[in-house]
């Protein structure tokens, strides 16, 4: 009797089949995380970009910069009590936020009930897709501008371009507009004051380490935002891998590394320190 051979896997092939195929999905989802991420990163820096040139354009209207923040007097405490109204809000209607921009009430506080409406409104714009404290609190801003070149206090005497009752012009920006941030990202904590806050919200500085502060391990932390001190302000960070994004007073937007030299990162946070940069960045 003859028996007609069947075209079927064994059991063995088959399981090999299964594990040659896991080895490629595995192979495969670092790329797709990276490109992913890559992604994230273009749409970041097209954000920044948006905001630096909301920033120009009130400068091209006003003949001066945006004030970081407001208060009578100094230097702004990390705590909900104040005016606070910051850069942020005074560019909106060169982000296409005219509306957003006409339910302020400038006569007081940010965190008054008359702005409690106002404060709730989401920006996409000021939202990194890598930021996860985002999709939680969709007020915040994983934005700020740049107040210091060193860790103090935001206050009247600061060296950024956005700080306590600023009025810089570009002329006062002596070292260069292409060579003195404006801009950055900052990781979003849960007791952010939101986007409209002129605190450590939406301030920082360069006296602080690049990604110093940012735990990749924790996506979403409260440590840091609990334990600081209420006049300290803080660095620049983010949860792209090795670096962040910054944006330049000429408009452009670079990527910096978490390696760049400390005295080189300062030197950028100095709108006038009149020194020739230490390194390249």
């Amino acid at each position: 009797m003859k028996y007609r051979s069947r075209n079927a896997f064994t059991l063995v092939e088959l399981l090999v089949v299964i594990a040659i195929i896991g080895i490629l999905v595995a192979l495969l989802l670092p790329a797709v995380q990276a490109a992913r991420e890559a992604a994230r990163r273009i749409s970041c820096t097209n954000n920044m970009t948006q905001l630096i040139l909301a920033v120009q354009n009130y400068e091209g209207a006003y003949r001066r910069y945006p004030a970081g923040t407001s208060a009578e007097d100094g230097p702004i405490l990390n705590v909900a009590a104040g005016k606070h109204h910051n850069w942020l809000i005074r560019v909106l209607p060169y982000l296409e936020e005219n509306n957003t921009y006409d339910h302020v009430d400038f006569q007081v506080d940010v965190y008054h009930e008359n702005n409690a409406a106002v404060a709730k409104v989401y920006i996409p714009i000021t939202n990194c897709p890598s930021d996860p404290g985002i999709p939680r609190e969709g007020n915040l801003s994983s934005y700020a501008g740049l107040h210091h070149d060193v860790e103090a206090p935001i206050d009247v005497d600061n060296h950024g371009v956005f700080f306590l009752n600023s009025n810089v012009t570009y002329e006062d920006v002596s070292d260069g507009s292409s060579q003195t941030i404006f801009l950055s990202e900052k990781v979003s904590e849960t007791n952010d004051f939101g986007w409209m806050s002129g605190t450590r919200a939406t301030l920082r500085n360069t006296g602080t380490p690049l990604n110093a502060t940012v735990d990749r391990g924790q996506r979403y932390s409260n440590t840091e935002a609990k334990e600081v001190d209420p006049s300290k302000v803080g660095g620049f960070g983010s949860f792209h891998p090795g670096g962040a994004n910054f944006a330049f007073g000429d408009g452009h937007v670079q990527y910096l590394s978490e390696s760049i030299d400390e005295v080189t990162y300062q030197q950028l946070g100095h709108r006038a320190d009149g020194k020739l940069l230490s390194r390249d960045f």
